[in-house]
């Protein structure tokens, strides 16, 4: 059974999505896991790239767009299709992917900005009805 967990971070600022995204993909990278960034569209993917080159000065993430590795451990992804992953899906969209039943864990980033806390209720109801094990994680300070 797939587990989806929510992260709601103390900010209105959307960035703040893509630097709680680099730090959860560090340490899911670290214990071992393929982890797949889907992302809204390609300006987006783009400033995810360059926030996992620069976000931890002594560390860096090996990452490439889905298309130019598809069996890389950590993959940048656009549209519906994310090829062989499985493992931990962190959605960066305000929808939910059509391929997100097949991961074991899904990571919803979740910020005070209405258009994306109105997306991610959304998301939420929809998960609910499919049944998948529901978590929330509501963050004090990033």
């Amino acid at each position: 059974m797939t587990k989806v967990d929510f992260y709601i971070l103390p900010s209105a600022a959307p960035s703040a999505r893509l630097d709680f995204a680099c730090k959860l993909c560090d340490k899911a990278w670290r214990l071992g896991h393929r982890v797949y960034l889907h992302c809204s569209d390609a300006a987006q993917r783009d400033e995810l790239d360059a926030r996992l080159w620069a976000f931890k000065g002594e560390a860096f993430v090996p990452h490439s767009p889905a298309e130019d590795d598809p069996q890389g451990s950590v993959a940048l992804g656009l549209g519906d299709d994310a090829g062989s992953h499985q493992d931990l899906l962190i959605n960066l969209d305000l929808k939910v992917p059509p391929f997100a039943a097949r991961f074991a864990r899904i990571a919803e980033i979740v910020v005070e900005e209405p258009a994306i806390r109105q997306a991610a209720r959304e998301s939420f109801r929809f998960y609910r009805e499919q049944g998948y094990a529901l978590q929330d994680h509501r963050l004090q300070r990033l």
